[in-house]
């Protein structure tokens, strides 16, 4: 009976964790200002050397805008644009973006 209560109290702690990190598209929407420039107001870059963001998976956001944040991957463009970027930030851009 222990291990089912502990079982299933960790699938509500899980569940809650991913709650807290989700991201709110209207913050996302406020922080895209800067964004805008490249890929558009509404995340259709009208460059084709810029990807197009709208409607983009929030997770692939996510891991993309944290390895130019972290480094793990480099553009002299975008790099320096993720850099300041806290995990909220970033969780916010995504929802915006993937919800266009």
């Amino acid at each position: 009976m222990n291990k089912v209560m502990v079982a299933a109290m960790a699938g509500v702690l899980m569940g809650l964790s991913g709650a807290v990190m989700a991201g709110d598209p209207a913050a996302g929407k406020a922080k895209s200002t800067t964004c805008a420039g490249c890929h558009g107001p509404a995340g259709v870059s009208p460059n084709p050397m810029w990807p197009n963001l709208a409607g983009q998976h929030a997770a692939y956001l996510v891991k993309q805008m944290k390895a130019f944040r972290d480094g793990t991957r480099n553009d002299p463009m975008m790099s320096p644009m993720a850099k300041p970027l806290s995990d909220q930030d970033i969780e916010d851009l995504a929802a915006y973006y993937s919800s266009l």
